[in-house]
């Protein structure tokens, strides 16, 4: 049997044992993969340089080899939300509805675990302990395959919820790496319907496509952030300014920082030029339309191929625009169904904005950076859904369950 297939024949062995799980012996869980990740912190980051040191070596630019980086403020957090999360309701064994019916069953919809998941990601090695986590709190075994840049820090981390896990109630089995990060796993990985409940992917569009296309197992699929600013004609010049500038800079390497800003003509009648002399003063560069760049002659003439990329790098595409109606069109047929903002005090505008726009999460005067579990209230997330069906936008909790009808009878047949 393969590496593969022998560690989701593990993980899927939990499943019932792991339904049966208290709330109280899951958080004890949680609280001792906290202290664990503490204890080992000096282990996690030796081996996450590892990983630093290759990525410099082949050449990866320094705002994706930020998305690898484990220091010890980033696992005191990762720590931290462990903590959070064991504050949270948990939603296995909510009951949503009851009635009953003319014949004397009662029937109840309960909330439970999925079963197994499959997570499929890039980079980010704070993921495999927001996946772990999550999963575990809701009665979840999940099998984990990450990338070949954060291999090293990958198995720390799995190492150290091992470690946890042996002391709790929980099986230590329920959260299992694949260490082979090949093309050929992966594709072996898409067809494992006996073993997985669900695949997500999160990662880059590419990772998130070939999962879409070539998955047999269900997807529950998290999107790229090719997310937009659009700045109203009554939008607030220093709010405008300020947000644009910490939506695209505060993390521009992360799928809910801003990818194009869209300019209303008459706002930019007025604040164009300080809007990009701002930008430029942050480190951005401005790939504009012919309005923009003849505001400054360093903007790059922007092609239709910028208004569609994630550039996940200090760079931003920019565009003027007649109305919140064409500000609307141009986010449908460019965007990612991520996240999008609108700067103004016309609420008419603002309401058309916020019907108009198709995607998970949509602002009023606020920087797209908040589509984030933590930030929402979820403790963490193990992804922000773009697509429609069973959750969208930012997963915690109530998202990695599935619900089961419990009918009660005495002696009814039909």
């Amino acid at each position: 049997m393969s590496d593969l297939l022998n560690k989701a024949q593990l993980v899927k062995n939990t499943t019932t044992l792991l339904a049966t799980k208290t709330t109280t012996q899951k958080n004890d869980a949680l609280l001792l993969l906290s202290d664990e990740l503490c204890h080992q912190k000096d282990f996690i980051m030796k081996e996450n340089t590892r990983d630093i040191d290759k990525a410099r070596k082949n050449g990866i630019h320094e705002s994706l080899i930020d998305r690898l980086i484990l220091n010890s403020e980033r696992i005191d957090d990762m720590a931290d939300a462990l903590v959070q999360l064991t504050k949270l309701d948990d939603p296995i064994g909510d009951v949503l509805e009851e009635w009953t019916r003319p014949n004397g069953l009662k029937i109840k919809k309960t909330r439970v675990p999925i079963g197994v998941v499959g997570m499929i990601y890039e980079a980010r090695p704070n993921v495999t302990i927001d996946a772990a986590s999550l999963c575990l709190k809701t009665g979840n075994a999940v099998l984990l395959r990450g990338s070949s840049s954060a291999i090293h820090s990958n198995t720390a981390l799995v190492e150290v919820i091992h470690q946890a896990l042996n002391k709790s109630e929980l099986p230590a089995d329920a959260v299992q790496l694949v260490e082979d990060t090949s093309r050929q796993t992966a594709a072996e990985m898409f067809k494992l319907n006996a073993y997985l409940d669900v695949l997500i992917p999160r990662g880059g569009k590419n990772l998130i496509d070939t999962v879409v296309a070539n998955s047999s197992v269900p997807v529950l699929e998290t999107g790229a952030g090719n997310c937009h600013l659009y700045i109203d004609e009554t939008g607030n010049k220093e709010m405008a300014i300020e947000i644009a500038i910490n939506a695209k800079t505060q993390r521009p390497s992360v799928c809910n920082a801003i990818e194009t800003i869209l300019v209303n003509k008459n706002w930019a009648t007025n604040h164009l030029r300080e809007l990009v002399t701002n930008l430029k003063e942050a480190n951005v560069l401005i790939h504009g339309d012919e309005i923009v760049k003849a505001v400054d002659d360093s903007v790059i003439l922007a092609t239709d191929k910028d208004y569609e990329t994630e550039y996940l790098d200090n760079i931003v595409a920019m565009k003027i625009v007649d109305s919140v109606d064409e500000a609307i069109d141009h986010i449908n047929k460019y965007g990612t169904n991520h996240s999008e903002s609108i700067i103004s005090e016309n609420n008419e505008n603002v309401l058309s904005f916020m019907n108009g726009v198709d995607a998970a999460a949509v602002y009023h005067n606020a920087s797209t950076r908040f589509t984030d579990g933590f930030e929402f209230g979820f403790g963490a997330e193990i992804g922000i859904s773009t697509q429609k069906l069973h959750a969208r936008g930012p997963m915690g909790l109530e998202a990695l369950t599935s619900t089961k009808y419990l009918l009660f009878g005495n002696g009814q047949i039909k």
